[in-house]
């Protein structure tokens, strides 16, 4: 059937989270009541990557791009767009303060630097129709590995791509394959990572849920190359949206003959199961997560053997994440040649990064490697929040290190953030601007590095608690110069003696702002202040009794009550009770009270 309008809504989980399903079933309403449901076809597709714009509509063939879209715009959506044939002004994407038009969606400055391979599909197709996926060269990269390479050839064809894993660790993924592929054995396993345990990092469950087929396609490939005839995807129970979208795919693939037995009748039998996750972070790490698959408790164990030789229960085991995947069903479809062409000498490809903090534009966004970090946070991000400005971004989560402004042109690559004391981690990307507070992020990073922590070894076990105490001190106002000491002692050991890498880059954040921001930890240490107002135990309220006009308010909004005055009379604080929790001080339209 030829449809006059394609009517595409972003149905991942943050625009979900937005009513964007509440929108998606109004519209199928309104195509029905106004009697043109068989003039539009609406669907539902993955993350956009946009989300500080969500829930997004995009609508074919004009392309128009809506955005902060909410169910009760469907109505008119419908009326304008698809009876009227034109466009409703009032909510296409803003560039300045005219509403734009047909703006295309790589014109917008978001989506201008970007370039998918990853996300490929994100945003584009049905995740839930697998007719979709095929359509857009979806399982070409299977059937050229099944019919016209051998295993060798598939090896070779990662070696000249030159990807390497984007776990973390940047290993070399034809390297792991191929140790696999050779280690003896006639049963081997291939494991997806999809834990995804990083605070603000959201690739993984964004890919899975618009494009699972990708995924699914490169672990058959994987099962092919080396010899295994069963797969598993660890993920996290969180993840209900994922999941669900990973069951759909796996059913359709079964009924397509592209999974299970004699796969398109290439006699090559494999076969996936989801195996749910409980959270831990620790599990990111591979041999963790392999003992959770097993049936253990998650907790890492000693190198070597390495899981490519024994892993899942103790046989030759490839363990990649979701993006390092995805990319393979792109390598195996356009070439080596092809892939190879992006990003750097070292740092092949792509990357996808989860954007948030205090940015102007959050949202998932993929780059190539080499891409400055001046160019992700302000062009494509936008820039800083409320023109605040830019103190530090944080890559890697909890295992990375605070980059400065003076290292923003720095193109992004594996080498380039492990030498500005950071690393590439899964994505994670967190910006921070001038009202953070180092000492708070390093303790807020700690504590959950100490809640995390498997307590297996003792460097982990003891040394984030150690850590973590010691910047609570100095948080407190309690510490000195000599704490600077122990903790730079202490991180360092860590580094060298942990089991895995939770407590082998658990003390990156402190260490990356002692060496950037060392005159903060002193502020905090000698002058009991902390510049930003983020560590309650130095911060002061007071009310400045010539602006006071007694109005009350802030005793009304005070939870303890410590605020005291009769009524048109200036107030005073109980410095002795008062809980520093800015209450009076952000209900306050007078500026009588001062944080200091």
């Amino acid at each position: 059937m030829a449809y006059k309008n394609y009517i595409l809504v972003c149905g991942g989980t943050g625009c979900e989270s937005s009513k964007s399903d509440e929108l998606f079933k109004a519209l199928h309403q309104q195509a029905e009541a106004q009697g043109v449901k068989n003039d539009v076809q609406i669907v539902k597709t993955g993350c956009f990557g946009f989300c500080e714009k969500g829930p997004i509509v995009k609508v074919l063939p004009q392309e128009s791009f809506y955005v902060e879209v909410k169910p009760e715009d469907a109505k008119e959506i419908v009326a304008e767009q698809v009876v009227k044939g034109r466009e409703v002004k009032r909510l296409l994407y803003r560039k300045g303060e005219k509403a734009d038009s047909n703006v295309k969606i790589e014109d917008i400055e978001f989506y201008q630097k970007q370039f998918r391979v990853v996300l490929r599909n994100c945003g584009v197709i049905n995740p839930e129709n697998i007719d979709e996926y095929i359509a857009r060269e979806g399982y070409t990269g299977l059937e050229r590995a099944l019919f016209k390479m051998k295993p060798d050839d598939i090896v070779n064809e990662l070696k000249v791509s030159g990807l390497r894993g984007r776990g973390g660790a940047g290993f070399p993924t034809w390297l792991k394959w191929d140790l696999t592929k050779k280690a003896p054995g006639d049963v081997k396993y291939v494991v997806c990572n999809a834990d995804e345990g990083d605070p603000g990092a959201y690739m993984n469950r964004s890919t899975i849920e618009g494009d699972p087929h990708s995924l699914i396609e490169a672990m058959i490939i994987c099962g092919y190359t080396i010899g295994a005839r069963q797969g598993y995807i660890y993920i996290r129970a969180e993840y209900p949206l994922a999941i669900e979208r990973l069951k759909i795919a796996i059913r359709q693939a079964k009924e397509y003959g592209l999974l299970g037995t004699n796969i398109l009748g290439s006699g090559f039998d494999f076969d996936l199961e989801i195996r749910l996750g409980a959270g831990a972070f620790v599990c990111g790490e591979e041999t963790a997560l392999l003992r959770s698959l097993e049936g253990n408790r998650g907790m890492p164990v000693p190198k070597p053997p390495f899981p490519a030789i024994s892993g899942l229960w103790k046989k030759p085991t490839v363990i990649n994440n979701v993006e390092t995947y995805v990319n393979i069903s792109v390598i195996m479809s356009k070439g080596a040649q092809w892939y190879a062409k992006i990003g750097t000498e070292k740092s092949r490809g792509t990357k996808t990064f989860a954007l948030t903090g205090k940015i102007q534009n959050s949202g998932l966004v993929e780059v190539p490697m080499g891409t400055t970090l001046r160019e992700i946070i302000f062009d494509i991000g936008g820039g800083i929040r409320g023109g605040k400005k830019f103190k530090g971004v944080q890559t890697g989560g909890p295992s990375g290190g605070i980059i400065t402004a003076e290292s923003l042109d720095q193109p992004i690559s594996y080498e380039s953030l492990t030498a500005l004391g950071s690393m590439m981690g899964s994505g994670g990307m967190i910006i921070m601007d001038e009202d953070d507070c180092v000492v708070d992020i390093a303790k807020f990073y700690m504590a959950f590095c100490v809640d995390e922590s498997c307590g297996k070894c003792a460097p982990c076990r003891i040394g984030t608690n150690q850590m973590h105490a010691i910047l609570d001190k100095i948080s407190k106002g309690q510490g000195t110069e000599d704490d600077l000491a122990k903790l730079e002692k202490i991180g360092k050991a860590m580094t060298k003696a942990s089991l895995c890498m939770l407590g082998g880059s658990a003390a990156n954040p402190t260490l990356s702002t002692l060496r950037h921001f060392r005159e903060e930890y002193l502020e905090h240490i000698r002058d009991h202040k902390c510049r930003a107002g983020k560590c309650k135990d130095l911060v002061v309220y007071e009310i400045d009794a010539a602006k006071c006009i007694g109005c009350g308010l802030c005793a009304r909004k005070c939870p303890v009550p410590c605020i005291a005055g009769e009524k048109k009379q200036p107030h005073v604080i109980d410095q002795a009770r008062c809980i520093k929790c800015g209450e009076c001080y952000k209900a306050c339209k007078f500026g009588a009270v001062i944080k200091k």
